[in-house]
């Protein structure tokens, strides 16, 4: 399991090591992002040893590319992290500790992008990713329960510092907007959830439609066929298959810049050529082809 030293990392270590004696090993990924980062290994380091949990450190240098926030950096570079150190130490699955608080601020944040359904199904319960399954069993649980829990036992755990930055966008949404709504709506982690599980369930039937017609338009699209579609089944294949083959998803302009051109493709000769994420869709003789 991923081991931060945080209060979420720490009862779900806990809880873990009692369920599954002997079975778990803790991995705790260093990012030198912070001074403090040492003081965490060495807490990291005494916690599992009282409880008798193997901890591995791993280290990672998490550099941004361009138009990318630190914090996307350092995120892929931790999954990217744990799954080598899982697979290292023959384990298939990683159990993360985001909570439901977690979840409520990944739905704010894709509401305030003007997400669609796949960004407003919030974070899986369950994912894939680098061949490992990574799993997140507090996604019930509110962030405050969890430190009254903690606290109730004795059990000692780190505060980040940085959680307290109103600079980031998840800490100004926690510390003055998530009061705000449980005083307006006191369920609304509950409801807030309900409504991630509808939009995953209404994102999975539109994978399924997409690679129901992607049997008939064919991998990569062949233009005709697509345009023998109506344009909103056009659009949900299309985004279903950059994402699938290319990890990279449109915006909304650059989705309807995609159909127009599409639909104005009649002769052989028109091209089609658009920017979308870090490359670009261009026809290439019947077909679609994305270039990085």
């Amino acid at each position: 399991m991923a081991y931060s030293g945080g209060a979420d990392s720490t009862a779900l270590l806990h809880a873990a090591a009692s369920q599954f004696p002997g079975r778990v090993n803790a991995i705790h990924v260093h990012h030198g992002l912070q001074t403090a980062a040492d003081d965490f290994v060495r807490h990291c380091e005494t916690a599992c040893a009282a409880i008798g949990v193997p901890l591995h450190v791993v280290q990672v240098q998490a550099k941004n590319a361009s138009g990318e926030s630190p914090e996307d950096a350092a995120r892929k570079a931790r999954y990217r992290a744990l799954a080598d150190q899982a697979l290292a130490l023959g384990i298939s699955t990683v159990a993360l500790a985001q909570h439901a608080d977690d979840q409520v601020e990944t739905l704010l944040l894709a509401l305030s992008r003007g997400a669609g359904v796949a960004g407003l199904a919030g974070m899986p319960a369950r994912f894939e990713r680098f061949g490992v399954s990574f799993v997140r069993p507090l996604l019930g649980v509110g962030a405050q329960a969890i430190r009254d829990g903690l606290d109730a036992q004795g059990i000692a755990y780190i505060s980040d510092p940085t959680n307290q930055n109103l600079g980031y966008t998840r800490n100004k949404i926690r510390h003055r907007l998530l009061p705000a709504l449980a005083e307006v709506f006191p369920q609304y982690r509950e409801t807030f959830a309900r409504s991630a599980r509808n939009m995953a369930l209404a994102q999975e039937a539109l994978a399924q439609a997409a690679m129901q017609l992607i049997a008939t338009v064919g991998q990569p699209p062949k233009i005709t066929a697509l345009q023998g579609f109506p344009r909103a089944s056009q659009g949900n294949l299309l985004r279903h298959w950059l994402k699938t083959d290319f990890g990279v998803t449109g915006s909304e302009a650059q989705m309807n810049e995609l159909l127009d051109q599409i639909a104005d493709c009649t002769t052989r000769g028109k091209g089609i050529r658009i920017k979308l994420a870090t490359g670009f869709v261009e026809r290439r003789g019947d077909v679609l082809a994305y270039l990085h």
